[in-house]
């Protein structure tokens, strides 16, 4: 997700933070860094120019020097780029809510649909979708095909051709739901048959939001599409989809955040857990290097019951952590997406990503695995105290022809354990990584300390 971006960011704040004088050249060969990957990432070059030249003001003010002036810089970097990304829209359920789904053909909108009703159904939310699309071919069978998965109700009718009959059907069944999913038609361009059918729908099931759905991959063009919508339909949101395969991308949010069009969720994959809700900060905060936790605490919530998750985090809490918590987490990773996805949420394993092979990668995704082998190999009492199998070569052995590993990787897998139990225990903040919500000075230090630490 914005690789390019990310990699050139993180390494423009390194050189600020590590230079010994911010003099015009180093200044001039940041600028043009920034303004490149900008561009590329297809931020409207305007924007790219008030940026820059604001960070350039800065770092030439010789009012202000020293360290003060490298805060200053990265700070105004970081400032600038989260007024770019727009403001974060954080939607809570009310006691019934409909969510009229919008978009144009090819822009992701049914799957986008089934993504949403898992993460809130996963979340307690009593769920369902209507298909009105009555238009393109096989719609209502493939959002009944997506939903039958989640094992979700779906309300269709697949041999009536208007939107309005179809809602006054299911009307009082749709009533019964916390959230109804409508999915309306779509079309190659916003057209005035297109906008008519949608406020006869918007008029008869008085939805709470209307969003709209819009693949990143449009680039800047993201502008005309939800500005013409925001007119015609009152829209209260966007979701951006193909997060994961383009990269203009930076052009799709920027250009909401200009029309006053918040993004609400992006999509990041194929699975029903590659959907994240959108905080600039957060979001940020990732591209930075710094990790992601809040994220990172939603994915663990779309792929891990309530229950589960309560009961791990008090386990840890009380400094409970074994590796018995550590199986659980390994397991629900590889619901999570890609190891590069997930390392990126982390703090500190973002820039030691950017450093991994593919290939490299593949290996640690085996590792975990040989480490599941390993853990279930191993009676209770070293899964509670894993030290004692430091001491006992005679464990070792025994684990590993008993899991087919190598004492190397079981070594490995106790040092990775030892580190995450630091991490968990660190005093104030493990609260804040429950709730995803440390302070960007405290998710620095744990960045800098655990970017020392890890070992691929």
């Amino acid at each position: 997700m914005l690789d390019k971006l990310s990699e050139v960011l993180r390494k423009t704040t390194d050189k600020i933070a590590n230079a010994i004088f911010l003099d015009k050249n180093l200044v001039d060969s940041i600028i043009k860094d920034i303004q490149r990957a900008l561009i590329e990432a297809d931020v409207n070059v305007r924007l790219v120019l008030e940026i820059t030249k604001k960070i350039k003001q800065a770092a030439l003010d010789e009012r202000i020097s020293g360290l003060e002036k490298k805060e200053h810089i990265i700070k105004l970097l970081h400032d600038e780029l989260v007024k770019i990304l727009g403001e974060s829209k954080q939607i809570q359920l009310q006691k019934h809510n409909v969510w009229l789904m919008l978009g144009l053909y090819g822009q992701g909108k049914t799957t986008t649909i089934s993504k949403l009703a898992s993460y809130y159904a996963k979340r307690g939310s009593k769920v369902c979708a209507i298909g009105l699309d009555v238009h393109r071919p096989a719609a209502s069978e493939q959002l009944k095909q997506l939903f039958d998965k989640l094992n979700l109700p779906v309300f269709i009718d697949k041999e009536e051709k208007s939107a309005v009959k179809i809602w006054k059907k299911y009307q009082k069944d749709l009533d019964k739901y916390d959230l109804v999913l409508v999915d309306t038609a779509g079309r190659d361009a916003l057209s005035s048959d297109l906008i008519k059918e949608i406020k006869d729908i918007s008029k008869l099931s008085k939805p709470t939001e209307t969003i709209l759905v819009m693949s990143a991959d449009v680039g800047q063009t993201a502008r005309t599409q939800a500005s013409k919508f925001k007119e015609a339909v009152d829209m209260s949101g966007v979701i951006i989809t193909k997060m994961d395969s383009t990269a203009k991308a930076g052009g799709a949010l920027t250009a909401c955040a200009e029309v006053k069009a918040p993004v609400i969720f992006l999509g990041t994959g194929e699975k029903n857990s590659d959907l994240e809700s959108f905080d600039p900060e957060s979001f940020l905060s990732r591209l930075l290097g710094m990790g992601d936790l809040k994220t990172l605490m939603e994915k663990i919530h779309s792929v891990m019951d309530k229950d589960e998750i309560a009961s791990q985090q008090q386990r840890l809490s009380e400094g409970k952590f074994t590796l018995d918590d550590l199986a659980t987490q390994l397991e629900s990773m590889s619901s999570m997406g890609s190891m590069d996805k997930i390392m990126s949420m982390i703090p500190g394993l973002g820039k030691i990503k950017d450093k991994l092979s593919p290939e490299m990668m593949e290996q640690q995704e085996k590792k975990t695995k040989r480490w599941k082998h390993a853990i279930s190999s191993m009676t209770k009492e070293e899964r509670e105290n894993p030290e004692i199998i430091e001491k006992q070569t005679s464990r070792l052995q025994r684990i590993s022809h008993g899991s087919g590993t190598s004492t190397s990787d079981i070594r490995a897998l106790i040092k990775q354990f030892k580190m995450l139990k630091e991490m968990t225990s660190m005093s104030g903040s493990m609260k804040g990584i429950e709730s995803g919500s440390l302070d960007q000075k405290t998710m620095m230090k744990l960045a800098k300390k655990f970017s020392k630490k890890a070992r691929f």
